[in-house]
């Protein structure tokens, strides 16, 4: 037992509590309390109420209480404490000098990542305000306080990470038996039946099929989106208001062919929520046959195809990128014989006197290369347009002849069998890959062979698509050569986007390219 001096007297600390001030008067501690469940379930609700009851009454029974408020988050995740509003409140209000101190149920409701758990019960204990966690009777104002905490928090995190892990191993199982689960509320075109099974919504499947059609006819993202708004149609969300990214998401979206592309995102951070693209970072599946598809798989090929088409306008010597346009016929459709390079729509305005041209677009960029290409009058293009397509319906004897060859030519192969093999090809390899997840070489190899598999898979699946749109493009051309009752008389749009493919500008003459692979050359 330690002495003291007779000349030494202590004189008793006075107990401070929180951010109140030391005074000789006894001071009631202002305890707050925070509850959080963290589902919206109707269970979890009784315990929400339950929670603030229970505190409630908890700090009133003690005398040295007094209630500072009750702070509750209802159906909020704990993992990021930022997300949770009432949380935020509380603390702003303890840095405020209105609590003393403040009681919760666990660590695990207070925050389930070790990091948030110790940065805000610190921050709180420098202003002499402890945290009790009622399960595990830690006061962090006591010397083991701390301690205890950060193996709690510690244990609290790896658990929610655990169940994290679980939870991907339940999606990993479920992508590979092919179970595929999709939002449908804001995916036009599609609802769910009572058994949970995607079904079509026909009404809104005719939107999509517009889309398609539209933009396949030589209309461009912008040009569908005003022509959706300006009839009134309600995009996926249920708004009036379309964007571009709409319609190209639509016209890329696998699911309207039935398929499913599985894991296209996957979460970074668990702490945060945080997912990205997945760019081979964990596996895909692809499901074929999921469910009822909205659009024919061939017609879905030929979108992807003008898409890239259209995306890769960089045709020249210059190779910059040039923008589709759709709102005429010819946009993105006639091409410079000397650079490759295509030619735009400019109006001219020459001493008062106003006409419409077309140029070679390495002209008109001041960067680009000095191309020598001619200027061509709008209303010339025109003519040439007209002149090929009559030169057709002249020559249609000797045409209709080579047309229906083509035809026939292009049915002698069938894709179906070559798909089939390489599908057996992938199977098998597959299963080699279940077989050797414990062998991280090995699945490398299996993984590289089967996604080279499945682009060759692509490639063949395309170009079967092309085929057939080539065996389209060819009885578009017999049966408007058949049906033609004589030579047109002037300029129509709709015939120019459904037969032309491409006018080469050459010097003194045009090459007009049908979409049925004819050719028809236009002197002057």
């Amino acid at each position: 037992m330690i002495s003291l001096a007779s000349n030494v007297t202590v004189i008793p600390a006075k107990k401070t509590v929180g951010t109140q001030k030391a005074t000789d008067q006894k001071q009631k501690t202002r305890v707050a309390a925070y509850c959080r469940v963290s589902t919206d379930s109707e269970e979890q609700e009784t315990s929400y109420d339950a929670q603030i009851l229970h505190y409630t009454s908890y700090i009133e029974n003690h005398p040295d209480w007094v209630l500072a408020g009750i702070y509750a988050d209802d159906g909020i995740s704990g993992m990021n404490a930022k997300k949770r509003d009432e949380f935020q409140r509380m603390i702003n209000d303890c840095h405020d000098g209105m609590i003393d101190m403040v009681i919760t149920k666990s660590i695990s409701r207070f925050a389930r990542n070790t990091v948030d758990c110790l940065n805000y019960t610190r921050a709180l204990k420098n202003k002499n305000i402890g945290v009790y966690f009622e399960k595990e009777n830690i006061n962090t104002l006591d010397a083991k306080g701390e301690v205890l905490m950060t193996i709690m928090a510690s244990l609290a995190q790896q658990e929610s990470e655990s169940l994290s892990a679980n939870v991907r191993l339940g999606l990993q199982f479920r992508y590979q038996q092919g179970k595929v689960q999709v939002n449908h509320n804001w995916f036009l075109g599609y609802t769910k039946d009572e058994d949970g099974h995607l079904i079509i919504d026909q009404e809104q499947a005719e939107v999509v099929k517009r889309i398609y059609r539209e933009y396949l006819s030589g209309n461009s993202f912008l040009k569908i989106k005003r022509s959706l708004e300006a009839d009134g149609i309600l995009n996926g969300a249920g708004r009036a208001k379309w964007h571009e990214t709409n319609i190209k998401q639509i016209l890329t979206n696998e699911k309207y062919i039935g398929d499913a592309l599985l894991q296209k995102t996957y979460t970074v951070d668990i702490l945060e929520k945080k997912r990205e693209a997945n760019k081979g970072q964990v596996p895909k599946y692809y499901v074929e046959g999921s469910h009822e598809g909205i659009i024919p798989k061939d017609i879905f090929l030929k979108a992807q195809e003008e898409i890239a088409r259209r995306a890769n306008l960089t045709k020249g010597a210059t190779q910059h990128k040039r923008v589709y346009s759709g709102r005429y016929a010819l946009s993105g459709m006639v091409f410079c014989a000397h650079c490759g390079d295509i030619y735009r729509r400019i109006k001219w305005n020459n001493r008062g006197c106003k006409s419409t041209v077309w140029r070679c677009v390495s002209r008109v960029d001041k960067d680009g290369p000095d191309c020598t290409a001619r200027t061509v009058r709008e209303e010339h293009l025109h003519e040439v347009a007209v002149a090929a397509i009559n030169g057709a319906f002249r020559e249609k004897e000797n045409i209709l002849p080579l047309l229906i060859e083509n035809i026939e030519s292009n049915l002698e192969e069938n894709t179906d069998d070559r798909i089939k093999e390489v599908d057996e090809q992938i199977k098998t390899l597959q299963q080699e890959l279940l077989a050797t997840a414990s062998n991280k070489n090995a699945g490398d190899e299996l993984g590289m062979e089967v996604r080279r598999l499945r682009e060759e898979k692509q490639a063949i699946q395309a170009e079967g698509a092309s085929r057939q749109d080539r065996k389209k493009r060819i009885d578009e051309l017999i049966s408007f050569l058949e049906e033609l009752p004589c030579e047109l008389t002037e300029y129509d749009e709709q015939f120019v986007r459904t037969l032309i493919d491409k006018i080469i500008v050459f010097d003194n003459h045009f090459i007009v390219e049908f979409k049925s692979g004819i050719e028809i050359e236009i002197n002057e």
